[in-house]
């Protein structure tokens, strides 16, 4: 089987987004720019399904199942024209665990746990906070839903999780992933190996 297309879209901004706060698995709301940011990606997707031939129909969709995502999926799908709420959820697209740091910035963080967040900064790929998870630890989550995959797909998550796939399909290396921004707005191309960004 050739490898399926991915549209991969992290959710719209919500206000931790704004203050700076590590989300994690909190399941924390869309603001009003992180809805008009799904919709943006609805667009960009439109054209680019078009572009390839095909109709938002064509594709599955799933998403993770904290609101975040799944607001942003509901909302894409009603501007593509299709049901809101006839999506997957799938857990191992939830975002990467921050533990006890989840509601903090990372400014809080460093005055609370400065030798941690330094063994962080040295190792970010294998570093897992306290009751936390390593971005290695999700990777192998990615790993397992990517191998599942029956075809090609749109897919609404988070930018951790992002990270992960980027390293599963070989893209970038564990030492860089954790560090490769992945914006809000914004549609990934995931395809034959490589990544594209529309946005």
């Amino acid at each position: 089987m050739t490898s399926p297309v991915l549209y991969y879209v992290r959710h719209g901004e919500t206000d931790w987004n704004v203050e700076g706060r590590l989300q994690g698995r909190r399941d924390t709301p869309l603001n009003p720019v992180g809805k008009r940011q799904a919709a943006v990606c609805a667009d960009i997707l439109r054209d680019l399904l078009a572009r390839d031939g095909a109709a938002p129909a064509d594709y599955a969709y799933v998403a993770s199942p904290l609101q975040r995502a799944r607001q942003t999926a509901e909302i894409m799908r009603a501007a593509l024209g299709l049901v809101p709420g006839d999506y997957r959820v799938d857990a191992r697209l939830s975002e990467i665990g921050f533990g006890e740091w989840e509601g903090l910035t990372f400014p809080e963080v460093r005055s609370r746990a400065p030798r941690a967040l330094a063994a962080r900064e040295r190792d970010k790929w294998g570093f897992a906070p306290p009751g936390g998870e390593s971005y290695a630890q999700v990777a192998a989550r990615m790993r397992e839903w990517y191998g599942g995959l029956k075809g090609n797909a749109v897919v609404v998550a988070h930018g951790g999780t992002a990270r992960a796939l980027i390293v599963v399909l070989g893209i970038a290396p564990p030492r860089e992933a954790p560090s490769i921004h992945i914006g809000q707005g914004i549609v990934y191309r995931f395809a034959k190996g490589s990544m594209s960004r529309y946005g």
